[in-house]
């Protein structure tokens, strides 16, 4: 093996066990030089420190090549992450940031974690599943965009199973019908329910409604989570019950809900504070959360007999994976009712039998064989 001896070559072991080495003459500066001596990119530094010649200052850079806090800072300035809506960005950061400094990986070289260690990690989140699935999915994201880059070719986070965890409570009828009881049309309180139920869409994209977005019939959306990609806009028919809960409100111009003090809602204001508190107060269990009611709008629709897309088309769901648990369940119930039909003993049967669905409140007198088929949502939820 050849050794390669230089002069004003300085060497040492820094706390990370890794081989740094400086060219220093003289009393001058300790210019540093990248990588190992012999190296055409040692050598080419060598050569210039040598003479003097500093290195061009860039800007600063976190963490050597191919250790994770170098693919940290590409990920953060990738298109990837800078299409995400300023929310997610949000998120993303905060997890990776913990993720990074809680595990002590950012020194690590993203090519060696192996399989065993992203379980050791999630392993040690085992009490918190969410947090758990959150760090695995932002792990994720890290390692596909390690791979598209060419830092690695494997996924060692490839089939390892999310936790199970609850999932928010799809609000009933019975507890629908309480809050409204509770918080009459003409309140702020009844005024953000309704546009929750009616409109499917998410806290964050309700406190941006404006009156100018509700014309002809529809109330305009342009949902968050897509606002920097797609930007695709939504058109919400208004249900005669929410219509009827807006002309109450009376409003003009600016975000149609507004605080006590008349400015706009923060979405974790709106959510975690004012909703929260008005549920509770209706005498509602804690497991009626603001979102619960988005589900309720899709579980509506579906059990009004509409498709995947159809709820799609309110909802503004990117995916139909999400919405088809819905379109699901509510098959299953259709079928189970069918089933207990042919197994219990023959009733006459009338044209008037009822069934109460559909996302309006209080459908009644709905022909059960006629009302799945027919479009319930243009007829404002009306009886045929």
């Amino acid at each position: 093996m050849t050794l390669v001896k230089l002069k004003y070559i300085d060497r040492f072991i820094d706390r990370h066990g890794r081989e740094r080495f400086y060219c220093r003459r003289g009393r001058g500066p300790r210019i540093p030089l990248p990588g190992q001596p012999g190296t055409p990119e040692f050598m080419a530094a060598y050569e210039r420190a040598v003479v003097g010649e500093m290195p061009e200052k860039g800007p600063k850079q976190r963490g050597a090549p191919g250790t994770f806090d170098r693919l940290v800072q590409d990920y953060f300035t990738s298109p990837e992450y800078l299409l995400l809506a300023p929310s997610s960005q949000k998120t993303y950061r905060s997890v990776i940031e913990k993720l990074v400094l809680d595990e002590g990986i950012g020194h690590r070289v993203v090519r060696e974690m192996s399989r065993e260690q992203v379980r050791r990690i999630l392993a040690k989140r085992s009490e918190t599943p969410g947090a758990a699935n959150s760090v695995l999915q932002k792990l994720k994201v890290l390692i596909h965009f390690a791979i598209d880059s060419g830092w690695r070719r494997d996924d060692p986070t490839l089939r390892i199973k999310k936790f199970a965890k609850g999932e928010f409570h799809t609000w009933t009828e019975d507890e629908i019908a309480q809050y409204e009881k509770r918080w009459p049309i003409g309140t702020t309180e009844r005024l953000a329910f309704a546009l929750l139920l009616y409109t499917g869409q998410r806290r964050s994209d309700v406190v941006t409604m404006s009156w100018d977005d509700v014309r002809d019939g529809t109330i305009c959306v342009t949902p968050l989570k897509t606002r920097r990609t797609s930007g695709v806009k939504l058109w919400i028919p208004i249900h005669p019950a929410l219509e009827e809960v807006l002309i109450a409100a009376g409003g003009i111009e600016g975000t149609i809900l507004k605080t006590a003090f008349g400015q706009p809602f923060t979405s974790n204001g709106f959510g975690s504070g004012f909703m929260a508190v008005k549920i509770d107060k209706a005498g509602l269990p804690k497991r009626c959360v603001t979102h619960g009611l988005r589900k309720a709008a899709a579980r509506r629709l579906a059990e009004a007999g509409c498709t995947a897309n159809e709820i799609a088309a309110i909802t503004g769901h990117a995916t139909l994976q999400e919405v088809s648990r819905y379109t699901k369940a509510a098959e299953q119930r259709k079928l189970a009712q069918s089933a207990m039909r042919r197994l219990s003993p023959q009733r006459p049967t009338t044209d008037s039998q009822t069934t109460s669905t559909g996302l309006g409140l209080g459908i009644k007198n709905l022909n059960v064989s006629k009302g799945l088929e027919e479009d319930w949502w243009s007829r404002g939820g009306s009886n045929p």
